[in-house]
């Protein structure tokens, strides 16, 4: 058997990648409207490539809830109800209250905040916090999606399981894309958007798991009654 390179794979692995990026940001960004429908072939002829690529990234995002396969008819955008936000919300609570408990048990690969080891882990995650702060208090969405998801996936990786990690990272996902349906109607998103990141890593790094409690109890409630008001009209 003639040796392979394994060059083509690689390529064909990173545009699929691409695709899946690409099309997830077009529907956080409302472009891609919940129960739009394409086909592979639409997809293809937008982004000038293969059929391959694209059909394995809309498998991809089918796997993660964003979209919907039809044998028939293509894929379309999965339209998720108040219902599924409410569940997606308790959900991602039990979530995060397990990677607090790997801070009580001490659990052996969690980032300990009071390391001086973990310091540099910890202020990058702050960072990425304060960046989506700055969003929100602008009411720029898509810059706060951007940085908010990526401050809850290093985040939810300092608590030492990359399965609850993941787990979260696909929640926050889903629940952006939920809320962004009714978020984008508002012309000015500015005081409506939750902001507490920065609060939330300072807890952690104090040790207070109460406090960071209630500030996730609130971000949860703030988050239910903001996409509640709005989806009623």
């Amino acid at each position: 058997m003639p040796a392979s390179s394994g060059n083509g794979a690689v390529t064909r692995s990173t545009l699929r990648q691409q695709i899946a990026d690409a099309l997830r940001d077009e529907v956080l960004a409302g472009r891609l409207q919940p129960g739009q429908e394409f086909t592979v072939k639409e997809i293809a002829e937008q982004y000038g490539v293969s059929a391959t690529p694209v059909r394995e990234a809309l498998v991809d995002l089918s796997a993660q809830g964003l979209l919907d396969a039809d044998q028939h008819r293509g894929f379309r955008v999965h339209e998720y109800s108040v219902d599924d936000f409410r569940g997606m919300i308790e959900a991602r609570g039990l979530v995060i209250e397990g990677m607090f408990l790997a801070l009580t048990e001490g659990r052996p690969n969690a980032v300990r905040p009071d390391d001086p080891r973990s310091a540099a882990v910890v202020a990058g995650v702050r960072r990425r916090g304060e960046e989506a702060q700055r969003a929100a208090a602008a009411g720029d969405l898509s810059v706060l999606i951007g940085y908010d998801l990526r401050f809850w996936r290093e985040l939810g990786a300092c608590f030492g399981n990359p399965y609850l990690a993941d787990f979260l990272n696909r929640l926050r996902l889903q629940t952006w894309v939920c809320a962004v349906q009714h978020l984008r109607r508002l012309t000015d998103l500015r005081g409506e958007l939750w902001a507490g990141h920065t609060q939330l890593v300072d807890a952690l790094i104090d040790r207070d798991n109460d406090a960071a409690r209630a500030i996730i109890a609130a971000y949860n409630a703030h988050s239910l009654t903001l996409i509640e008001r709005l989806a009623a009209g």
